[in-house]
This record gives structure tokens, C-alpha cells and sequence, in this order.
């Protein structure tokens, strides 16, 4: 998939006039691009358009405005953007209170080797970001990837399904017709 080019963002005063139409069918686009993993675990799969409305809204909310800024953002989303045979997510974990979160995001940890997702019977599992993993809690938000081979790109569309098997938290979803259709055209 192709990369967010700089010359695509638009200018803070550009995007406010632009938001409110792109908005909603982005925020659309998103909803079907987003799996529910049990009750706490939420992956939004990511692709050319939704990290171009990250970088956007990145630099409405913190006023960006300096060119060498501006790329540092685009370079730095760019990351989410699916190579070839590849998913990219944002996994968000999600607990009500501060205290469970605080609690969950500790018991969690290793959570990173127990993710993945399963196609035609072969499970790829989940490489997430390091960076956002430490020795004592994982982050709220995590960055995602999965390598498919090729005999699971041509049969994704037939059938997925996300696995978590963390000793503290077990789970499987079966993607829907919606989701499937979505997230096979990624892996064009």
C-alpha cells in the first residue's frame, strides 16, 4: 500500500474548511475497519486513509505547522501503513477505571506473544511495536503488525479470525463479510 506522501497533507486552514465533510466518511471507513477482540481488546486496521486523517487531525489538535514538523508526523504514521501481504493495527486496550486499567495493563504483559490472526488454519502472529512495551505494563495502545504468507492472502477473503491466547485473557472473532471485504483490499 502507498504511503502517505507529504504533498497530500493539506494546511491547518485548509483541513478545518475540508474536516467536516471528510470527516464522517473517514470515521465511517474507520467503523469498518474496526474488530473487537472480547470485551477489552479493539484493533482498528489501518490504511492509507485513515493515517493521512491521523496525520491531519495530529497536526490540527497540536498546531502543527513547520514544514520539517510536518514530515517528522508523516514519516512517523507512515509506519502504520500495511507493506504487501501485511495487516497493520492500532490494538486498544480498554478498561473503565484507572485502577482496573492500571491492573489489566500489568497482568497483560506478554500479551505481545499471544496475538494473532488465523487464516485458512495457519495462524500469523501479532509483531508489536517495542517501543511501546516495557518490563512492568504494556501501553493502553499498541502498533500492530501481521505478515500473512500468500496462501493466506488468497484465502482471506473466505475467512479470519483474530486469536488471543494470554494466559489472563483467552479469546477468538471471526471477521465479518464487512470486515473481510475491507481488509482484503489492503492486501491487493
Amino acid at each position: 500500500m502507498r504511503p502517505v506522501d507529504l504533498s497530500e497533507i493539506k494546511n491547518i486552514a485548509d483541513y478545518e474548511l475540508l474536516r467536516p465533510q471528510w470527516r464522517p466518511q473517514v470515521m465511517a471507513l474507520k467503523e469498518r475497519r474496526r474488530v473487537r477482540l472480547g470485551g477489552h481488546l479493539t484493533f482498528l486496521f489501518e490504511n492509507q486513509a485513515t493515517v493521512r486523517y491521523q496525520i491531519q487531525e495530529m497536526l490540527r489538535i497540536e498546531r502543527i505547522v513547520k514544514p520539517a514538523d510536518i514530515a517528522h508526523e508523516v514519516n512517523t504514521y507512515n509506519e502504520l501503513i500495511p507493506a504487501a501481504g501485511e495487516l497493520c493495527a492500532c490494538l486498544l486496550i480498554e478498561y473503565e477505571t484507572p485502577v482496573e486499567r492500571d491492573l489489566r495493563l500489568r497482568e497483560l504483559l506478554g500479551l505481545e506473544h499471544h496475538i494473532g490472526i488465523e487464516v485458512n488454519g495457519r495462524r500469523s502472529p501479532a509483531r508489536f511495536d517495542d517501543r511501546q512495551i516495557s518490563t512492568d505494563r504494556l501501553s493502553a495502545v499498541q502498533y500492530v503488525k501481521f505478515q500473512l504468507t500468500p496462501e493466506q492472502v488468497a484465502k482471506f477473503p473466505q475467512g479470519a479470525k483474530l486469536v488471543a491466547d494470554h494466559p489472563k485473557y483467552s479469546v477468538e472473532q471471526a471477521l465479518n463479510a464487512e470486515q473481510l471485504a475491507e481488509l482484503a483490499a489492503d492486501l491487493k
